[in-house]
């Protein structure tokens, strides 16, 4: 069974930090591609950052220089550290692994997309 389980988030003054978690499971952590993305009410869900299984990364323009992924392919975690955080960064921040889930069970599928339920980001001015 696939899962993945975000942590982390919480309310913070504009300028703070914090580092969102994912624990993920039921699938080869290590060779899929991993994302993290976020979504505002009204608001089309976006690509914050991305993390390739050989480990490169990419990241929106807007976060750039300031937020940094990480995976740890021991623990099965990815990870979002977030500095000097804006009003425009509060959303709900989801984990997302590009598993395709089979009767044969999950394989790793860039594109195809595994959602964990999000962890909620608040900025405050």
């Amino acid at each position: 069974q696939v899962q993945l389980v975000e942590s982390g988030g919480g309310s913070v003054q504009a300028g703070g930090s914090l580092k969102l978690s994912c624990a993920a499971s039921g699938f080869s952590f290590s060779t899929c591609g991993m994302g993290w993305y976020r979504q505002v009410p009204g608001k089309e869900r976006e690509l914050v950052s991305f993390i390739s299984s050989d480990g490169g990364t990419s990241y929106a323009d807007s976060v750039k220089g300031r937020f940094t992924i990480t995976k740890d392919n021991r623990m099965s975690r990815l990870y979002l550290q977030m500095n000097s955080l804006k009003t425009d960064d509060a959303a709900v921040y989801l984990c997302a692994a590009d598993v395709l889930l089979t009767t044969r069970g999950a394989y790793c599928v860039r594109g195809e997309k595994v959602w964990g339920k999000g962890t909620q980001v608040t900025v405050s001015s």
